[in-house]
């Protein structure tokens, strides 16, 4: 026996305030039919919580609410797993906002498949972490077959790679940082062949962005992250059908290179937040390739596009991308989080790499161990990926590619049906799956006083709990937006939650425009 062993015993649970309570919840072989009983009970509560929905949102706000959590002593433990899910089903199921409802029309949160589902139960209680190889194993290789399969959707390459993260934002962060430090390392290149040098200090204000207005608001944040400024992002304008103009662009370019200034990164969006525009891929491709700049396609939402029997056409030109951004967690079908950027030159995903003594050490990339921390942002990261694996496993692309087609179709056919309806005049017609429209109760209504009844319509609908939409500014107008994402959203539904907006909007402006013309003849 050691002299350690013959100084020290393990301390037993008794010997420890609150151990022996706490060991019986720790989750191993002594406690696996605990955890089966506890997760059987859980599950039981949110299926039954789901099955008895019968609309999305109950219209709590947050001064009723708020007194409910913070009034929970987190001091005392309920000790019984069935208390903790009797009190949970208050403060929390019911009223959350549920997504799969077919009137939650709002913003890019999908429906979950249950594949997906069954894959978060098994990653949670397993917890590998996918920072390295001796904390994952089989996960590291999943993740890494899940990459290339996307790369080969997307058409990027044989020296494609990439890495999942947490969502779109983390994802174009992750590719502006790639672009940043190429970029870099282009000018330090061509300084050196003139016999110069230059600090990458006097390089970052040369440094530009061009994206379109219609882009999404992660550009601006990631400029600022990585020492930019918002303002070396510059806005190139969109023509009616909120896609990039890229006479535009090339004049930008142009201007750029001018002013000496440097294109850092080309961001192209492939299923605008708002509009669910595509921008012009292809001709947006070749003028970068003519000015050397880094092209990002942003195709967090267009991302289902890939797996679409009928609409993979629509992305075309996203092959010739240097980095690309998906989110799995809103086109196909999965729980957030799930998402991962891509590149079309493995090597450039060194500029995220930093080694560790105690988790990534030089020698292990000597020895060819697929540390996947090599090239991540993060570091402790869950094996989100297996949520994929399991739904491409049960369901197969073509199955998740339908629904999506589904969305998009009835997206369409909603256009339709608001492009007609004189109640409503609607901004553009959809590639995607979003509808951005206003109600409109005649030509010579005050925009204001119509501002204000849209924002009315879209609160007292989301307080009734009927449904719940989104709103968003176009050219300084309030609208209204649908968000479809759910394939079991009807026509039917659609045309009930229009009849909602123009009731609320309608009683709004009743009760207003009176007394607003009673005050303009009085002034």
């Amino acid at each position: 026996m050691s002299s350690l062993a013959q100084t020290a015993e393990d301390p037993s649970p008794e010997s420890i305030p609150g151990a022996a309570d706490g060991r019986a919840h720790l989750f191993n072989d002594r406690t696996a039919e605990s955890y089966r009983r506890s997760v059987t009970d859980g599950v039981g509560l949110v299926a039954s919580t789901v099955a008895r929905t019968d609309r999305p949102f109950t219209g709590v706000t947050p001064g009723e609410l708020a007194p409910e959590i913070s009034g929970i002593d987190l001091e005392q433990p309920l000790g019984d797993p069935n208390a903790a899910l009797k009190e949970l089903e208050r403060v929390y199921l019911k009223d959350a906002v549920y997504f799969h409802h077919p009137r939650y029309l709002a913003h890019l949160n999908c429906p979950v498949v249950i594949p997906a589902l069954l894959g978060e139960a098994v990653l949670s209680a397993v917890n590998s972490s996918l920072d390295t190889w001796d904390q994952s194993a089989g996960g590291t290789l999943i993740e890494r077959r899940l990459i290339d399969w996307t790369a080969e959707r997307i058409g990027l390459g044989d020296a494609a790679d990439g890495i999942f993260t947490s969502g779109g934002t983390q994802s174009n962060l992750h590719a502006l940082l790639l672009a940043r430090d190429e970029a870099c390392k282009l000018v330090e290149k061509e300084a050196a062949a003139d016999g110069e040098s230059v600090a990458k200090s006097e390089i970052l204000p040369r440094l530009r962005i061009l994206t379109s207005q219609a882009g999404h608001f992660s550009v601006q944040k990631a400029a600022t992250i990585l020492g930019l400024g918002h303002e070396a992002v510059i806005a190139v304008p969109c023509d009616q059908d909120r896609r990039m103009r890229t006479v535009t662009l090339a004049r930008e370019l142009d201007r750029c290179l001018s002013e000496n200034l440097v294109v850092m990164a080309v961001v192209a969006t492939a299923g605008t937040t708002d509009f669910g525009s595509i921008d012009p891929l292809p001709e947006i491709a070749e003028l970068c390739s003519r000015h050397g700049a880094w092209l990002h396609v942003d195709a967090a939402y267009g991302c289902g596009l890939l797996a679409s029997p009928t609409r993979r056409h629509l992305l075309d030109g996203i092959e010739r991308a240097d980095s690309v951004t998906v989110d799995y967690h809103k086109s196909f079908f999965q729980p957030v989080s799930s998402s991962a950027v891509l590149v079309r030159d493995r090597v450039t995903l060194g500029h995220a790499t930093y080694h560790a003594d105690y988790l990534n050490p030089e020698r292990s990339v000597e020895k060819l161990i697929p540390n996947q921390v090599d090239k991540s942002i993060q570091t402790t990261r869950r094996f989100d990926a297996l949520k994929l694996w399991l739904t491409l496993r049960v369901m197969g692309a073509d199955a998740v590619g339908a629904l999506f087609d589904e969305v998009v179709d009835r997206a369409a056919e909603a256009w339709g049906v608001l492009d007609t309806d004189p109640r409503f005049e609607v901004v553009t017609e959809p590639q995607l799956s979003t509808l951005v429209f206003r109600y409109v109760p005649g030509d010579d209504a005050d925009p204001d006083l119509v501002d204000r009844a849209n924002l009315h319509a879209r609160e007292a609908l989301a307080a009734s709990g009927e449904a719940v939409v989104a709103g968003t500014v176009v050219d300084g107008r309030h609208y209204l937006k649908f968000t479809l994402l759910n394939p079991e959203t009807s026509l039917r539904d659609i045309a009930f939650v229009l009849d909602l907006l123009a009731e609320h909007a309608g009683q709004y402006l009743a009760l207003h425009i009176e007394p607003e013309l009673s005050h303009s003849r009085a002034s």
